[in-house]
């Protein structure tokens, strides 16, 4: 695949000044091959600009060609969110801890963009959810997850009940701390955790995962992702929403939140070898040498 880039956006981890050394050899490596490079105006406000445009979310889609995402998974959750209306492509580099998305190594950085420069890539396309909250039929509240999109018991210490549609059809009323609504780029996070299925990229699926539920019958499903699906928060219950564990939407009793796949998808750059099930086995320690 060839493609020019030559408008390049930075965006960096704010609470992480161990990502200015990067930044900044970066943003003279870019500069040597005569790119323009823009830094996002709340990474210049974390760890400098180091003489760049600075430039807001919106100003980088309408004009970046690359958006290279300098932290972790959680890092390029907040910026795909923020890019996926505006199709600009996406690369990491894992400065995190396990950058199942942030897949460039930082040791390997200046190598790998090198390689993604002369077209040297694959491309992968990742859909979001779009979710909205409606009280007594009327919005109040709006969101995207690349991940989730989790209905939980908040702060309350008992389980809530959740009357959960798909397609208009009643599966269940459900008992539990919660329900995780997943894509597959979710299904490696928190989904894991609650014993959810591994979903591959490829796979147009939802994962719907029940958090602690008190029948052991209420098992994890996984749907189309063209499914719409409606959680109704059954009476006295309140809940706390969160979206990819980054925002949050307190609800109340007989609130619906409505979860489909969101229109825009965003396209994943990764260097040459890239493998989603190779790094399974990297991620995930799987076929590791026992330790004694």
């Amino acid at each position: 695949m060839s493609q020019e880039f030559r408008t390049i956006a930075l965006i960096g981890k704010y609470q992480s000044p161990e990502i200015a050394g990067s930044l900044q050899t970066l943003i003279a490596f870019l500069r040597e091959r005569g790119r323009r490079v823009l830094v996002e105006e709340g990474t210049a406000a974390a760890v400098g600009s180091y003489g760049c445009e600075v430039a807001p979310y919106a100003s980088i889609g309408g004009v970046a060609d690359l958006a290279i995402i300098l932290g972790g998974d959680g890092t390029m959750l907040n910026a795909a969110r923020r890019l996926a209306e505006h199709g600009v492509p996406l690369v990491g580099v894992n400065q995190g801890r396990l950058g199942f998305m942030t897949d460039i190594a930082s040791d390997g950085m200046l190598d790998s963009i090198t390689a993604l420069l002369a077209g040297k890539f694959s491309s992968e396309q990742r859909f979001l959810l779009d979710a909205v909250v409606l009280r007594a039929g009327q919005q109040v509240h709006q969101a995207k997850a690349l991940n989730e999109v989790v209905v939980s018991k908040g702060e309350a210490g008992r389980m809530i009940e959740m009357e959960v549609k798909v397609d208009g059809e009643f599966i269940y009323l459900l008992r539990a701390d919660g329900v995780i609504v997943a894509t597959p780029s979710g299904s490696t996070a928190y989904a894991l955790s609650a014993n959810g299925p591994i979903l591959h990229p490829a796979v147009p699926g939802i994962a719907l995962v029940p958090l602690c539920p008190h029948a052991l019958s209420n098992r994890p499903i996984t749907l189309s992702d063209q499914s719409k699906i409606e959680i109704v928060l059954a009476p006295p219950h309140e809940a706390r929403i969160h979206f990819d564990g980054q925002a949050h939407f307190n609800a109340h009793a007989n609130d619906c939140v409505r979860v489909v796949r969101d229109r825009h998808p965003i396209t994943l750059l990764h260097p040459p070898g890239y493998s989603y099930l190779a790094m399974l086995r990297e991620k995930l320690h799987w076929s590791e040498t026992p330790r004694h």
